[in-house]
């Protein structure tokens, strides 16, 4: 199914990114937290603006689960 992902890593400095996203979660309860990743798939989606990638990352997200 996966034809627009780029699934390969092409994060610079990924273990500074991990605690950066970890970091973000910080202090916050869970619903908060929750809240938090809800507004960020979002704003990244909203970014990538293409239906099709997206329905991609959710069925490799889901996958599995």
């Amino acid at each position: 199914m996966t034809e627009s992902l780029e699934l390969d890593s092409r994060i610079e400095q990924p273990d500074d990114f991990y605690e950066e996203l970890i970091r973000l979660h910080d202090g916050l309860t869970e619903e908060q937290s929750r809240d938090v990743n809800t507004r960020l798939i979002l704003i990244l989606s909203n970014h990538i603006g293409d239906k099709n990638v997206l329905s991609e990352a959710f069925h490799l997200a889901r996958k599995g689960v």
